[in-house]
């Protein structure tokens, strides 16, 4: 079970990201996830997503040149504002929220 102190700064990795995508979870995690197994777990999370969302970022601005990729930029952009969103609520919620579509580089 985690204590509001955990879910605070578990939700506050999301948030933050919205202003300041890299330096400001990166601060949080580095400094709380030695305390905390889920502030780690939603640290590792949310890098895991942004890795993986700047990737579906860069290919679909490669693949405007093919014309879908009109389509692919905001759909992305879209997708990864309502996955921070729910991550951050069900992080706040005390779960360990696994965002889809998200590839696993830290373990």
């Amino acid at each position: 079970m985690t204590n509001s102190d955990e879910r605070l700064f578990a939700m506050l990795i999301y948030l933050v990201s919205f202003f300041v995508p890299v330096i400001g979870p990166l601060i949080i995690w580095i400094i709380k996830r030695d305390d905390s197994d889920f502030i780690d777990f939603h640290g590792k999370e949310y890098f895991n997503f942004f890795i993986s969302f700047t990737i579906y970022g860069f290919a679909s601005g490669i693949l405007i040149l093919l014309i879908i990729g009109f389509l692919l930029v905001p759909a992305v952009g879209i997708t990864g504002f309502i996955l921070t969103i729910i991550a951050a609520v069900k992080s706040y919620n005390g779960e360990k929220y696994r965002i889809p579509l998200v590839i696993r580089f830290i373990k």
